[in-house]
C-alpha cells in the first residue's frame, strides 16, 4: 500500500481490546499503540485511576502532540500497518475531533450489563457513570463520523466475536482490503515492550493468554447504581449492535 493504514479501534473498558491489540501486533506488518490519549485525558479529567501519576509521566499530556503524531507521524517501525488502540472515554470534551476522520476507524463494543460487572468488580466500587462504560462517547464519535465522511465504520461485538475470531477477523480484515494474517490467533504470553505502564494493574489475564478465550456466559446479577448505568447504556448498546460487522457477509445493516 502506498500509505500505511492507520487503524484507530475504538472500545470502552473491560472488553477484549488488549487481546485484540496482541492479535494485531502479532502480524510482522503491523505496529501497535496502547491508549495513546491515556495520560492526557488524565490530565484534562482529573481522573483518578491506579497509576495516575506514573501514566501521565510516561505519556504526552499534550493531546495535539499526541494526534499529530497518529495521524501524520512516521508509523513506529515503518510498519505497513499502525493498530491504534483507544478508549472512547478518553475523549475528552475538550478534544476536537476532525482528527478522527484522518484514521480508518473500527469500532469494539461488549453488552454495558457484562462491562458493569467487571468494572465493579476491577475496582471494588460501585460508583460507575455511563460515561465510565464509555457507550455514550463511542455512540457520539459513531455519529460524527457518519455525518463528517459519509460512511459507517465497522462495529465488533466482543462477545460475538469471542464465538468465531477467525471469522471476525477475516470480516474485518476484508473491510480494511487486507490480508488476513493466521498468527493473529495465537500469541506468546506474557508483556511486551509495547504494553502502557498501567498494564500491571489491568493485563495480568493477557499476559497469561495465548489466543482469544472462548466466551464465558454466567448469570449476571446487578442492583442500585451499577443496574441503572447498565439500563441506561443497553441502548445505546442496541443501536451499534444493529450496525456490527457479520463474518461471512461483510459490512452488513
Amino acid at each position: 500500500m502506498d500509505q500505511p493504514l492507520r487503524i484507530a479501534m475504538w472500545s470502552g473498558p473491560r472488553n477484549i481490546s488488549t487481546a485484540m491489540m496482541r492479535a494485531w501486533e502479532n502480524r510482522p506488518d503491523c505496529a501497535v499503540s496502547d491508549e495513546p490519549l491515556y495520560a492526557a485525558w488524565l490530565s484534562l479529567s482529573g481522573a483518578d485511576h491506579p497509576g495516575r501519576e506514573e501514566v501521565m509521566a510516561a505519556g504526552e499530556r499534550d493531546w495535539r502532540k499526541v494526534v499529530t503524531a497518529l495521524t501524520c507521524g512516521p508509523v513506529p517501525g515503518g510498519q505497513a500497518i499502525w493498530y491504534q488502540k483507544h478508549m472512547c472515554h478518553h475523549l475528552d470534551p475538550s478534544i476536537d475531533l476532525d482528527w478522527i476522520a484522518e484514521l480508518t476507524n473500527v469500532f469494539l463494543i461488549r453488552r454495558p450489563d457484562e462491562v458493569v460487572a467487571s468494572y465493579v468488580r476491577a475496582r471494588g466500587t460501585e460508583d460507575i457513570t455511563p460515561e465510565d462504560v464509555g457507550l455514550p462517547q463511542q455512540v457520539m464519535l459513531f455519529d460524527w463520523l457518519e455525518q463528517n465522511t459519509g460512511a459507517l465504520p465497522p462495529v465488533i461485538d466482543g462477545g460475538e466475536f469471542l464465538a468465531d475470531p477467525e471469522g471476525h477477523l477475516r470480516a474485518l480484515c476484508n473491510w480494511l482490503n487486507i490480508d488476513f494474517r493466521p498468527e493473529m490467533l495465537v500469541w506468546p504470553p506474557g508483556p511486551r515492550d509495547s504494553d502502557g505502564v498501567w498494564a500491571k494493574y489491568w493485563y495480568d489475564a493477557v499476559w497469561r493468554s495465548t489466543g482469544f478465550s472462548a466466551p464465558k456466559r454466567h448469570e449476571i446479577k446487578l442492583g442500585g447504581r451499577a443496574a441503572e448505568v447498565a439500563e441506561f447504556c443497553r441502548p445505546l448498546y442496541e443501536r451499534l449492535h444493529a450496525e456490527r460487522l457479520k463474518p461471512g457477509r461483510g459490512h452488513e445493516i
